[in-house]
């Protein structure tokens, strides 16, 4: 049986990430792998139905603890249930956010200390760590142009400030800087064509497809 692999992309939003994952995953089916591509929170019925809570529910305000364990519970959940199985009998899965996304956006976005984040991490993963994390880089004014652009209804987090999408980015880039060679970091301002050439050559030295 081949060995699965289990890859991420980050960034914040408006910086291609969906694109990308698709356009890998087709790559890798063309190449014969068995893909599963997923979401983050979400990517099971259980942990869909957090996120709608999380970003969607404005029906009574979420604190940032309560944020926080929502997303970690949508982790435990979408990492038991879809992720370790899928890598167990050798696919590939493709995730769109990870934990990293949790550090960004809780850690450097809402404020909450590494300290509280790491212990709640090993707690919903059990060690489990990506292959490879595809961080897709834009300055937030390009970034968030773009979002706006889709002329859909921001949810909870895509409507945050600037300045908030700020210090999420600048955590990526601190995280990417710490953590070797798990992190490749893009530019995603690149034209489409061009960040998909540099996804891949990133994918392919893992000794891929």
């Amino acid at each position: 049986m081949s060995t699965g692999r289990f890859i991420t992309f980050e960034g914040i939003e408006g910086v291609g990430k969906s694109t990308q994952l698709a356009l890998l995953a087709v790559a890798l089916e063309h190449a014969g792998r068995e893909v599963i591509a997923t979401r983050e929170p979400g990517g099971t019925p259980l942990a869909e139905r957090i996120r709608a809570l999380v970003l969607h529910d404005r029906s009574e305000p979420v604190p940032v603890a309560g944020e926080l364990l929502l997303m970690f519970a949508a982790r435990a959940v979408h990492t038991e249930n879809l992720i370790r199985p899928a890598l167990a009998r050798g696919a590939w899965v493709l995730c769109d956010r990870y934990t990293d996304a949790t550090y960004a956006y809780q850690g450097g976005g809402r404020g909450v200390p590494d300290g509280e984040l790491a212990p709640l991490a090993s707690l919903a993963q059990r060690g489990l760590e990506p292959d490879l994390t595809l961080l897709l880089d834009a300055p937030v004014v390009s970034a968030l142009a773009r979002v706006r652009g889709r002329g859909a209804g921001a949810d909870r987090i895509e409507g945050e400030t600037a300045a908030f999408f700020e210090r999420v980015r600048a955590r990526y880039l601190e995280r990417a800087g710490r953590a070797g060679a798990r992190v490749k970091v893009i530019d995603a301002t690149a034209p489409v064509e061009d960040v998909a050439v540099a996804v891949r050559r990133a994918v392919d030295a893992l000794g891929a497809a």
